[in-house]
């Protein structure tokens, strides 16, 4: 089998070597907001904002941001969505929309339904594929282009609804991969159906011996907690003696940083981490350059993408959109600033907010990285904290005094009339200090963010540490219903979401 492997990482090295650009960023966006129109100018949305006459325009792309507004979930929901749940067909993509993502992402309480059409599938996979090419660039061992690959996403056993099924976005993936892919496809589509997520890790983990999984794909937090898993039940030092060909950690949804150290325990040897880029909206890109800290965007498979600067003239404090926000297209962007992603997609999501926050990192290359979420930046008196911030702080806290923080959160709220963060830290360690650990915060913070460090100085008059047992946050999410490898804990709470969180807690601190 041996042979199968080289041939496999040959061919993709070749292919690389004979791969022409056919044409720019700009270029390939153009074409397929043009095929977007063209193909649903016929739909209820395509009437109702005329596509037909923004594709006779020569100047398209001006009169189609002109014309069609912005839209968060809620608006794209009430306007129209909402129909195609009804078994509607030709709302905003040709057809009826068969699936449906279940997403709450990690700042709602309710789930969102997110239209997954046949289009929105194609493309899902031809990323993936563009993504297998890629993996030329990266110094993978041929034989782990033969060997299983274990992805840990939703249950395949989606809800039938009548008209439509429902479920989360990697399981409806998961259920319609490729004929050819599924006997590399770990663990399988009987254990992939189970609906429990307990059910399903306890059969993961004790079928762990007999895959040979070279590749793992999944969000960093339940991924090592499956990995650890298998580690204890079997009795061994480390994931490698399970399987020794594991070379490539594919992961997203959030940042991998915080969870590199502990992740690295786990490990009887290197392997490659490549970062993707995946939403229930659709997959969007994946690192492609090794030792870049880089999403590179892939600009010509069915998404739109536009993109609003993030700052006071086009959201307001609590991250909701302003009405006529300036957008950019990808060649017009520029290195360094944080922008809202907006997207038009052939799932028929239009000027779609998607509540991510990024920077480009390189133009040229139109590589991104994610920094936060719209909702989910902490700004109460002018400190413009980013989850990127919080990342690089909690980083440090690890890697200065050597525990291991697997979650955590932020809240701010009003202090002897000025105001004060809350940071609420996951670990088992049972010598974190949270002495050590706010004053570590702080000095980061400080470094890494000016007007924090501006606000320290004035409004921003304490800094509290809560430290907890890494279960409670488990048992939180699992509270919620959102215990399974696609839920994400948020990393700011606000509202009623912190109350909630609050009351849970009670108690339960390891340390006053």
């Amino acid at each position: 089998m041996a042979i199968i492997g080289n041939l496999i990482s040959r061919s993709l090295r070749i292919r690389k070597k004979f791969s022409l650009k056919l044409g720019t960023p700009r270029q390939y966006q153009l074409q397929v907001l043009h095929r977007l129109l063209f193909k649903a100018q016929d739909t209820q949305f395509g009437q109702h904002y005329d596509f037909e006459e923004i594709l006779s325009s020569p100047q398209f792309i001006s009169l189609y941001k002109e014309r069609v507004p912005v839209h968060n979930y809620n608006k794209m929901h009430e306007e129209w969505w909402h129909k195609c749940l009804d078994g509607q067909p030709n709302v905003t993509w040709p057809g009826k929309v068969k699936y449906f993502a279940l997403s709450s992402g990690t700042s709602e309480s309710a789930s969102k339904h997110i239209p997954v059409t046949r289009d929105m599938l194609k493309t899902v996979r031809k990323v993936g594929v563009k993504q297998l090419y890629s993996m030329a660039n990266f110094n993978i061992p041929p034989r782990s282009f033969e060997k299983g690959i274990l992805m840990l996403g939703g249950s395949t056993s989606l809800y039938d609804q009548g008209d439509y099924y429902e479920g989360d976005m990697s399981g409806i993936q998961a259920k319609n991969i490729p004929r050819w892919f599924r006997r590399f496809y770990k663990p399988g589509g009987k254990i992939a159906k189970k609906t429990n997520w307990e059910q399903r890790i306890k059969l993961i983990v004790r079928k762990a011996p007999q895959w040979d999984v070279g590749t793992v794909c999944g969000v960093p937090a339940w991924v090592q907690i499956v990995l650890e898993e298998i580690v204890k039940y079997h009795g061994v030092k480390n994931i490698h003696e399970i399987w020794p060909n594991l070379a490539v950690y594919i992961h997203g949804g959030v940042s991998f940083e915080p969870y590199r150290e502990s992740f690295q325990r786990v490990l009887g040897k290197p392997i490659t981490f490549i970062e993707t880029y995946m939403a229930s909206e659709g997959s969007f890109g994946f690192q492609a350059r090794p030792g870049v800290k880089g999403i590179k965007l892939v600009l010509n498979a069915g998404i739109f993408f536009e993109f609003i600067p993030f700052n006071e003239e086009n959201f307001d404090s609590e991250g909701e959109i302003k009405e006529n926000p300036k957008a950019y297209m990808i060649h017009e962007v520029v290195e360094d600033v944080e922008y809202a992603v907006m997207l038009s997609t052939c799932a028929g999501a239009w000027r779609y907010i998607i509540g991510d926050v990024v920077k480009f990192t390189s133009v040229k290359e139109h590589e991104i990285t994610i920094v936060g979420r719209t909702k989910q930046f902490l700004s109460l008196c002018g400190e413009h904290m980013s989850v990127d911030n919080m990342n690089k702080a909690i980083d440090t806290v690890q890697k200065k005094l050597g525990i291991t923080v697997k979650e955590f959160t932020v809240a701010g709220f009003p202090y002897q009339n000025l105001f004060a963060h809350r940071w609420y830290i996951g670990t088992d360690d049972v010598d974190a200090d949270p002495a050590k650990i706010r004053a570590i915060i702080d000095q980061t913070l400080s470094e890494v963010n000016d007007d924090y460090a501006v606000e320290r100085t004035s409004a921003l008059k304490e800094v509290f540490v809560e430290v907890l047992p890494n279960e409670v946050f488990i048992d939180y999410l699992r509270n919620k219903g959102k215990e399974g490898a696609m839920n994400k804990f948020p990393r700011v709470l606000k509202g009623d979401k912190l109350k909630d969180w609050e009351a849970f807690t009670t108690g339960k601190t390891v340390k006053p």
